[in-house]
């Protein structure tokens, strides 16, 4: 068996780490925060509970295949969009009721968006087969997933196998001639906008899908289209107690499976000698040995520091910075009339606002601002009769101290912009808890607290994100600035590429069944 080590215990590192320890591998997680999950995060105060990451759940089969237990909710409203001209369009689990719904915001586009929900379902299938399904250097390992219409509970016998075995997947997934023209090369997510829908509101709630990759959707791939085929396809849900609730019961997978957990522990080296890993470095000057090391952080951070390498660092670089998030975390007093689970209220003018975030580097003066509020399905995220509001911002990667404001001054600038489109929290703020970009860099080692490592500029930029496989024999890279990228479905399957390029690299290695530990 091989003795590996994975630094970083965010969700894709607890997947790699989960998947080596049921193929036999001695695993050691080592993390530099007194809790797993990294920004599957969780802010209390005073009986309020907020996500500070994530706070939808799709394709949750990437992580019930593993026997992950998740007490889920399905939401068959999806989430909420409202304009500056106050109109409103209700999103939902499905798609003949979503494209209804087009139709009443927009006569005659409900035709469009039918039509583009089956482009994206084209697009997601290709995608699985191709770009999900393995490491961007190397063949397909294995399908992530399947494509659409898969609800979680749905137990097909052709997963039963992986299921027993710990190793996700059924029948390998193949490329198929027409793939590559299936995810729209060399256009860009605005301009896919602009071929279905001749509405204005309908191109701008397109373009939003660039803001799950933190990109700019005037220049960011057609591709990322594809994800209202898994919002509509698989569904959107809510974990019981709070997104966060998934870090905690991957742990307990994780304590199953004898994954040995170093909290509070942190990995300033890894080491290498003769074109391979040798293992690892903590903080505290202790040298320990490992023949494979998985590293779940910013890929600025291994090439930056932990494993110097000047070239790479290059060419993360050129890609640019994702955006990153200014979080608005607010206790507020009454419960609010219709209010959504979730819900974006849109800028007006959505090209100014990328402007300022991707060009100008500032904060957007008229900000698009996402409103969590949980509390709509799960009361006991706040005191009875009061609501936990989680409130994101997308802002420039970089020292919020550069701000044109104070973080304190643009917060008020936010609450006034959601005040004048019938969000007016006045009189009514128990207390308000930011987050911005500093407290990810910080936190989480997140290069200029960018939440997706690099940005996805140009069509072709999804393929030079930094691979799995590192420079060094042994060496393997997972998480959000990493192949596939970032957000929870996609460092869930970078943990399943990574543990099958383990697979394919050490064959072997791995313990056989009921042989002991050394």
């Amino acid at each position: 068996m091989a003795e590996v080590i994975v630094v970083g215990g965010g969700v894709g590192g607890m997947v790699a780490a989960l998947l080596l320890a049921r193929d036999g591998h001695d695993v050691r997680l080592y993390e530099r925060l007194p809790r797993l999950g990294g920004k599957l995060a969780e802010h209390t105060r005073d009986g309020f509970t907020f996500s500070a990451g994530p706070s939808l759940l799709t394709l949750p089969g990437l992580f019930l295949d593993l026997g992950v237990p998740l007490d889920l909710l399905e939401l068959h409203e999806l989430c909420r969009y409202h304009w500056a001209d106050g109109s409103v369009l209700p999103t939902y689990r499905d798609p003949e009721r979503t494209a209804q719904e087009v139709d009443r915001l927009a006569p005659g586009e409900g035709r469009n968006w039918r039509a583009f929900h089956r482009w994206a379902e084209r697009c997601l299938d290709a995608s699985a087969r191709t770009f999900f399904a393995g490491p961007s250097s190397g063949p397909v390992v294995e399908p992530p997933f399947r494509a659409a219409g898969r609800r979680p509970d749905d137990r097909r016998g052709d997963r039963q196998a992986g299921r027993q075995s710990g190793e996700p997947g059924g029948p390998l997934a193949r490329p198929r001639p027409g793939d590559l023209l299936a995810v729209a090369p060399g256009r860009t997510l605005h301009a896919l906008a602009g071929r279905f829908f001749r509405d204005a509101r309908l191109r701008q709630y397109v373009d939003r899908y660039a803001t799950y990759a933190g990109s700019n959707p005037y220049r960011a791939p057609a591709a990322l289209g594809c994800v209202p085929a898994i919002e509509h396809g698989d569904g959107g849900w809510y974990v019981r107690g709070g997104l966060p609730r998934l870090a905690d019961a991957l742990a307990l997978s994780l304590d199953k499976a004898g994954v040995e957990i170093r909290l509070e522990t942190e990995i300033t080296e890894v080491i290498a000698g003769a074109g391979r890993v040798g293992g690892v470095r903590t903080a505290r000057g202790e040298a320990v040995r490992a023949d494979i090391v998985v590293v779940n952080a910013d890929a600025a951070c291994l090439y930056g520091r932990l494993l110097p390498d000047r070239a790479r660092l290059r060419r993360i670089a050129r890609l640019g910075l994702s955006s990153s998030a200014f979080l608005l975390l607010a206790a507020v007093e009454g419960r609010t009339e219709g209010m959504a689970h979730h819900s974006v209220v849109f800028s007006a003018d959505y090209r100014r606002e990328c402007g300022d975030i991707f060009d100008r580097r500032r904060p957007p003066e008229d900000p698009t601002v996402y409103i969590a509020c949980p509390v709509v399905d799960d009361p006991a995220q706040a005191p009875e009769g009061a609501e936990s509001w989680s409130m994101l911002v997308n802002v420039p990667a970089g020292d919020p101290g550069r701000w044109p404001m104070p973080p304190e001054a643009y917060a008020e600038l936010v609450l006034d912009r959601l005040a004048s489109r019938g969000y007016d929290l006045s009189g009514r703020l128990r207390f308000l808890d930011l987050l911005t970009p500093a407290d990810l860099r910080d936190r989480y080692g997140a290069w200029g607290g960018a939440i997706y490592g690099g940005a996805y500029g140009g069509p072709f930029a999804p393929f030079r994100r930094p691979a799995n496989r590192g420079p060094l024999r042994g060496l393997y890279l997972v998480g959000g600035s990493a192949h596939p990228g970032g957000g929870l479905p996609l460092v869930a399957m970078g943990g399943r590429i990574v543990a099958a390029l383990v697979r394919r690299d050490f064959p072997g290695s791995a313990r056989r069944p009921g042989e002991a530990r050394g």
